[in-house]
C-alpha cells in the first residue's frame, strides 16, 4: 500500500510541475485563472486547461422568435456533481453543497461524509466512460492536464477546472466560484470570512523574531519542495519565514527538486515534513540521514511532522496548516 502511495505521489508531483510548465508556456497567471465563466447545468463548459472560472452565472438562453421571454427557462444549478479533486470535495462540503455530489475521486477522504460516496474514480487518469456512467451535469477538475474538459464537452457534460492555487486569494476565489456555481453563495462567503479571520489570528499569534527563521518544506524523500510562489510557500512568507527553496535555480515552476548537500549547507532552522503519511518520514528518519545531524533544525528538535493531505490541498483546511505552522514557530527551540 505504501509503495502505491509513493508511486502515485511521485506522479502527482510530476503532474503539478508539468501543469505549471503548460501554464507558463501559455502565458497563464493567477489573474488568468479567475477570468473564465463557470459552467452550470448542462451548459457547454468554459475552455479548460489552467484557467479557473470566476463568474458562475449561466449565460441567458435566447428565446425562439415566436416565444416570449417569460416562456424561456433559465438553466438551474447542477444537481449531480462529480469531484475529481480532494480539494474541491472539501470545499463542496464546507460550503454546504456536499449533497450535490454523486461520486468523488479515490483521494477524496475528507470529510468523513466523502467516504460514504462512490470513490473509485481517478482524478489523475480519468476515465470518461466511468464518469459518464454517473450521469453528472457538472464535473469538478483540479487541474486539467489530460484534456478531460474537452472530452466531457464532446458528450455534453459540463466541467469546472480549478487548478492548484498559487496564493490563498486563489483559494478564496475558487470557494466563491463553486458557491456561485452550486447555489451556495452565502455558504461560500461565510467560509471565506471564517478563513480570513482565522488566518489573521494565526499570523498575529506567531512570534516576530529579530532575524527571519529559515525553513525547508519537504514534499517527498527525493527532496522535492515548494518555493514561495506556491500556495504552501505563501504561508511561510506570511509568517515571516525564509524558504530555502527560493534559492533553487532553473525553471522549476514552484516545485524545485533540491539535493541533500544543498539542504545541509542551507542549514534551515525548521523542517516541515509533508511526507509523513505517504512515505513514513519522521523526525527520527530525518535525523538518521547521512550528514543531516548537523542541521540546526535537527539539532534543536525543530523537525515538524505535518499532515500530508492538509499540506497538499489548497481548500478550507489551508488555514489549519497556517495555524499548525504558527504553533510550531511558537514552540520552536531556537538558541539565542
Amino acid at each position: 500500500m505504501r509503495s502505491t502511495e509513493r508511486s502515485t505521489r511521485k506522479k502527482l508531483i510530476g503532474a503539478v510541475v508539468a501543469l505549471a510548465f503548460v501554464a507558463a508556456a501559455c502565458g497563464s497567471d493567477a489573474a488568468d485563472n479567475t477570468s473564465a465563466d463557470a459552467p452550470t447545468g448542462t451548459e457547454a463548459p468554459a475552455p479548460t486547461g489552467t484557467e479557473a472560472p470566476v463568474e458562475a452565472e449561466p449565460a441567458s438562453t435566447e428565446a425562439p422568435a415566436d416565444t416570449t421571454p417569460a416562456e424561456v427557462e433559465e438553466p438551474g444549478v447542477p444537481e449531480r456533481i462529480i469531484s475529481l479533486s480532494p480539494t474541491h470535495t472539501e470545499i463542496m462540503f464546507a460550503i454546504g453543497a456536499g449533497e450535490l455530489l454523486v461520486a468523488v475521486d479515490d483521494f477524496s477522504n475528507f470529510p468523513a461524509e466523502a467516504l460514504e460516496l462512490p470513490n473509485e474514480l481517478s482524478g489523475f487518469e480519468p476515465n470518461v466512460e466511468a464518469i459518464a456512467a454517473y450521469e453528472p451535469d457538472l464535473v469538478l477538475i483540479g487541474g486539467d492536464f489530460s484534456g478531460l474538459g474537452d472530452q466531457l464537452a464532446a458528450i455534453d457534460i459540463a466541467s469546472w477546472d480549478g487548478p492548484a492555487a498559487s496564493t490563498i486569494d486563489d483559494t478564496y476565489a475558487q470557494i466563491e466560484q463553486l458557491g456561485a456555481a452550486t447555489g451556495n453563495v452565502a455558504g461560500a462567503a461565510e467560509l471565506v470570512l471564517d478563513m480570513q479571520t482565522r488566518l489573521a489570528a494565526a499570523i498575529a499569534a506567531a512570534p516576530q523574531a529579530e532575524a527571519s527563521l529559515s525553513i525547508y518544506h519537504e514534499l517527498d524523500p527525493t527532496f522535492y519542495s515548494s518555493d514561495s510562489t506556491t500556495f504552501i510557500g505563501e504561508i511561510y512568507t506570511l509568517l515571516g519565514l525564509q524558504n530555502i527553496a527560493d534559492q533553487a535555480e532553473g525553471d522549476n515552476f514552484g516545485y524545485p527538486q533540491l539535493n541533500a548537500e544543498f539542504i545541509v549547507s542551507a542549514n534551515p532552522d525548521l523542517i516541515f515534513l509533508s511526507d509523513t503519511k505517504c512515505c513514513d518520514q519522521t523526525i527520527e528518519t530525518i535525523g538518521a540521514r547521512d550528514g543531516w545531524d548537523v542541521i540546526a533544525a535537527v539539532q534543536n528538535g525543530n523537525v515538524i511532522e505535518m499532515d500530508d493531505d492538509v499540506a497538499s490541498r489548497w481548500g478550507p483546511r489551508v488555514v489549519d496548516y497556517v495555524e499548525a505552522v504558527s504553533a510550531a514557530i511558537q514552540a520552536a527551540a531556537i538558541p539565542a
